[in-house]
């Protein structure tokens, strides 16, 4: 891998250019999208910021994304492909944050950026499976499994994106992580491109994190979800690893396993699938009393943990030319493991203090009748004082 970053420096200048494009050009969207009049008022659905918060971010990180992917990556056919669906993708967000589209309509527009990734050859032909080796996909089941993968992991991404910084941190972990498994593969291109997500996602961060001064709206969600999607099938799946399937399960669990939970539950309840609501996991934290500041750390930790476990299937041999090996298969049981239980924690520890509807659990909902307890920024705290 070292030799790899060597000779393809590339990934540490897209990752800086991206960094730097994304810091500086973030407050200038931001103020033109306040002059638009494309402002998240406090009190819908789906948000918890107490004041109006201009959206559009997702113009910034397409700006942040694109010039160090002109300047840096060779863009043949499958990644002109990708870099063209990912504006389409932005163009569709970026409608839908000015004036909202229907689902229906939103759906039609990551099916067509899906559509333009999948006809320029990003699409999984074949995969290594443990213990079954190499399997072969013919066409019409490969692109069809492709198309769906990078629609779902856009719309994960933009249900994920409710808290301040949330959606922006995990990206930049998963896309960090995807560069790094990239680069150990032998695959420079598809880790330059992952750098520069991860660099556009950080210098995102620093305008995004609690209390943010901008959201990346729907255009900024579907711009990740796309490219993170995207180039988790071009440069993770499209290899020999023995693990390569796991990668991309194991980097992106939590919008998996977020989307998974709410989508439960909405069938349970006969609700609208696409129906924006409070239910999600960072919504259950607040609920529960946690900050945004402290509900968004612990979800980079279990992104954190997820990301190690990946790197882990990687870089320990544990099954090393075809022999499976104790102690590596007995580190990497470990770490799995821990990625386990820091899952379970999460979900069902954490995530069951509030119940299936996305109310407060008992406690919490105590705690708003008792005298003293007073709302602050985040969640509600006890007072000396009664409430004014």
């Amino acid at each position: 891998m070292w030799q790899t970053l060597h000779d393809n420096p590339e990934v540490l200048w897209g990752f800086l250019l991206a960094l730097g494009v994304v810091l500086v050009l973030t407050p200038a969207v931001g103020r033109f999208a306040r002059i638009l009049g494309v402002v998240d008022e406090p009190g819908e659905k789906r948000r918890i910021h107490l004041r109006p918060v201009p959206r559009l971010g997702g113009i910034a990180l397409l700006l942040g994304i694109f010039v160090p992917a002109l300047a840096f990556l060779t863009l043949d056919g499958v990644y002109r492909g990708i870099l063209l669906g990912a504006a389409v993708a932005t163009c569709v967000g970026v409608v839908d944050d000015f004036r909202g589209l229907p689902w229906w309509g939103k759906l039609g527009g990551q099916v067509s950026a899906a559509a333009i990734a999948v006809g320029f050859g990003v699409h999984v032909e074949r995969f290594t499976f443990p213990l079954l080796g190499i399997q072969q996909l013919p066409d019409w089941v490969g692109i069809p499994l492709s198309m769906l993968w990078i629609v779902a992991i856009m719309n994960m991404v933009n249900f994920l994106d409710g808290m301040d910084g949330l959606a922006a941190g995990i990206c930049a972990i998963a896309g960090s992580t995807f560069a790094i498994i990239a680069l150990s593969l032998g695959k420079p291109q598809s880790a330059i491109l992952s750098a520069i997500v991860a660099g556009a996602c950080f210098g995102f961060l620093r305008h995004n994190f609690y209390p943010a001064r901008i959201f990346m709206g729907d255009s900024g969600a579907m711009l990740l979800g796309f490219v993170l999607a995207a180039v988790s099938i071009q440069g993770l799946l499209k290899t020999a690893a023995t693990v390569a399937l796991f990668f991309p399960l194991l980097v992106l669990a939590i919008p998996i396993v977020d989307t998974s939970f709410v989508f439960a539950k909405r069938l349970k309840y006969g609700q609208p699938l696409y129906e924006a609501d409070r239910t999600h996991l960072h919504h259950r934290f607040v609920n529960i009393g946690f900050s945004q500041r402290r509900a968004a750390v612990y979800m980079y930790a279990w992104c954190a943990i997820l990301a190690g476990a990946a790197l882990a299937t990687r870089f320990i041999p544990f099954r090393a030319h075809g022999v499976w090996h104790f102690w590596p298969t007995l580190a990497v049981a470990g770490i799995g493991l821990v990625a386990l239980g820091a899952s379970l924690y999460i979900v069902y520890v954490r995530g069951s203090s509030s119940d299936l509807s996305g109310r407060p659990g008992p406690h919490r909902r105590a705690a708003r009748g008792r005298p003293g307890a007073r709302r602050v920024r985040g969640g509600w705290r006890r007072s000396d004082r009664a409430p004014a």
